[in-house]
């Protein structure tokens, strides 16, 4: 059987955020801090002249996200955009906002341990979120079925870029060890593209 044209040709656009504006050797995942406004433009104007029409763009809710899909917006009203939770970057809980070295090697050691299922500084495992960057693949997986073959955008965090990659390779039942993680992921207001399957 041939492939419908529409598998064949839905892609899943993953873009990061411009450079945050923290300090370096800060714990910054859920932590709402803006993004240089200067590098977050130049980003929105590349990306402006990248995408095909009639593309979906979702953005993280966190504003270092919202700010270069606002400036997409008015550089492509053509598009349609629209928040989601679920493309936020990992939450830390306690250790938001607080340098590494202060949250201390044996708490970060204990993390290691468990990789997966440890919910770093009370806040949110990597197991979480990897199932709710899943749920959010489905419905672009949906989206494309009823839409045709649109390009979905996401403008979200390299921790969501790379459970994307980790996702499209091993599923979500298949939890990872620290050396099976992807380390690779788009740099500050770039994007890499993956098919949609």
């Amino acid at each position: 059987m041939t492939p419908s044209p529409v598998a064949a040709s839905s892609r899943l656009w993953l873009v990061r955020h411009a450079a945050p504006l923290v300090a370096p050797g800060t714990c910054y995942g859920a932590l709402d801090v803006p993004a240089d406004a200067q590098a977050t433009r130049a980003a929105a104007e590349r990306l402006s002249t990248a995408l095909p029409p009639s593309a979906l763009v979702a953005h993280s809710t966190l504003q270092r996200c919202e700010l270069l899909a606002h400036e997409l917006q008015a550089l492509r009203p053509d598009l349609t955009f629209a928040s989601d939770a679920r493309l936020r970057e990992m939450d830390f809980g306690r250790w938001e906002g607080l340098t590494w070295d202060a949250i201390g090697k044996s708490a970060i050691d204990t993390w290691v341990a468990g990789f997966a299922t440890h919910a770093p500084g009370g806040g949110e495992s990597l197991a979480q979120m990897l199932h709710r960057v899943a749920a959010a693949l489905q419905n672009a997986r949906e989206w494309r079925t009823d839409q045709g073959a649109k390009d979905t955008v996401w403008i979200t965090h390299a921790g969501v870029a790379r459970c994307v990659a980790w996702l499209q390779e091993h599923g979500e039942s298949a939890l990872p060890r620290p050396d099976d993680w992807p380390v690779a992921a788009p740099g500050w207001g770039e994007w890499e593209i993956r098919e949609l399957t």
